[in-house]
């Protein structure tokens, strides 16, 4: 867990917010389950994502669900083990490796970093066989620092690297069993894995289209204007995150942009790279945005909202104020006369009136990404549509 917003410099992975606390692990789970704690939250919003290894939701523990204080289980798909007295649930994955993601809502002060501290320090994962009842703690403000591998290049580090796709692939699969309708496509692939094994220019014919694939398949599904559905004024949005099911052009598509989405009834993400006119947001040349959310249309949440802003490489780009979103965190954002909310996006600023409402953009292409966790019926039945971004010059 940290205990803070995730640093603006961190390259493991693209598109992280600055609204919550995060926390990451990586489990083993079929050999033995793993308990995770749920403290006392009160009123603060929190969810807890369990994603198996299609980056499938498995599990819904949060604020939305009611879920109670206490002890959940994360068990594999063939665990038959007893279950202790005192877990308050069961969550079983579709497969052994699963990742625990879990989200704690902070508001940007001061007083807020404080009081949450407490709170995460009480969110501990350990295994069945330490389990004994009581509430573990944990100060994560004194873990290890581990440094991130070294990346090459401004982007999120190459998690696949195209050219040993075909020598990874037989563990992936053995790892991840094929859903019912699935047998002939993994029969597929086997036999096809097979006659490279027997036939080195079989082989050397699956590299190449291995990475003839990653150059015009893969890589222009980066752009959210390929991710996801028209939801209006030139944003996407998935509707079936973390429940993508056999859509594996949806799944792959986030997997590449912005991996692991909460379901969609937790957040909906709305994302766009073009501006009212269909042309690339960029703050090269002196170019400035508006956004505008009129009186009481800020995104229908019962959780929280944001809009955040990604440099070209859906990663944070250094700015003076450290600031990369906005949205329900902010106490000091300033409405219009009319009650309506302007936020001003550009690479200079727009002037200390305005500089409470300014999303620093750099001087190259950026997107912009909104955020509505616990989203209301007006986003998830497709009412309420996100604001045109208007180029003021």
């Amino acid at each position: 867990m940290l205990t803070d917003y995730i640093q603006a410099d961190q390259k493991f992975v693209t598109c992280p917010n600055q609204d919550t606390v995060y926390g990451a692990g990586y489990q083993h789970v079929d050999t033995q389950p793993v308990v995770i704690q749920v403290p006392d939250f009160g009123d603060r919003f929190f969810v807890y994502q369990m994603a198996d290894s299609r980056t499938e939701s498995f599990c819904s523990i949060g604020k939305q669900y009611g879920t109670k204080p206490g002890f959940y289980l994360l068990v594999g798909p063939n665990w038959k083990g007893e279950v202790p007295k005192g877990i308050n649930a069961v969550c079983r994955a579709s497969t052994d490796l699963i990742a625990v993601l879990p989200r704690v809502f902070m508001d940007d002060t001061p007083e807020d970093r404080e009081a949450v501290r407490p709170l995460v320090n009480q969110v501990v994962l350990y295994p069945l066989d330490q389990f004994d009842g009581k509430l573990k703690t944990k100060d994560w403000s004194k873990t290890p620092v581990f440094p991130a591998p070294k990346v090459e290049g401004g982007g999120e580090i190459k998690f696949v690297v195209p050219e040993k796709f075909f020598d990874q692939l037989p563990t992936v699969m053995q790892g991840v069993p094929p859903l019912p309708g699935e047998e002939a496509l993994y029969s597929t692939a086997r036999s096809v894995l097979d006659a490279a094994a027997k036939d080195p220019k079989i082989k050397e014919q699956l590299v190449r289209i291995a990475v003839a694939t990653e150059k015009d398949v893969i890589a222009p599904l980066f752009d959210f204007r390929n991710n996801g559905r028209p939801v209006g004024n030139g944003w996407t949005s998935p509707s079936n995150g973390a429940k993508w099911g056999f859509d594996y052009l949806s799944r792959t598509a986030s997997a590449k942009s912005n991996i692991y989405d909460n379901a969609p009834n937790e957040t909906r993400y709305i994302y766009t790279d073009v501006d009212s006119n269909g042309g690339r947001l960029t703050g090269a040349g002196g170019n400035a945005y508006t956004v505008t959310f009129a009186k009481g249309q800020t995104p229908p949440v019962k959780g929280f909202w944001s809009l955040t802003l990604y440099n070209k490489h859906h990663l944070f780009e250094p700015n003076a104020l450290n600031r990369f979103g906005v949205g329900t965190k902010n106490k000091d954002l300033k409405l219009g006369d009319d009650g309506s909310l302007t936020l001003y996006i550009q690479h200079a600023s727009p002037g200390p009136d305005k500089q409470s409402n300014w999303l620093p953009a750099p001087a190259d292409e950026f997107s912009l990404y909104i955020r509505a966790y616990w989203p209301d019926a007006p986003i998830t039945e497709g009412s309420w549509m996100p604001p045109a971004v208007t180029k003021v010059h």
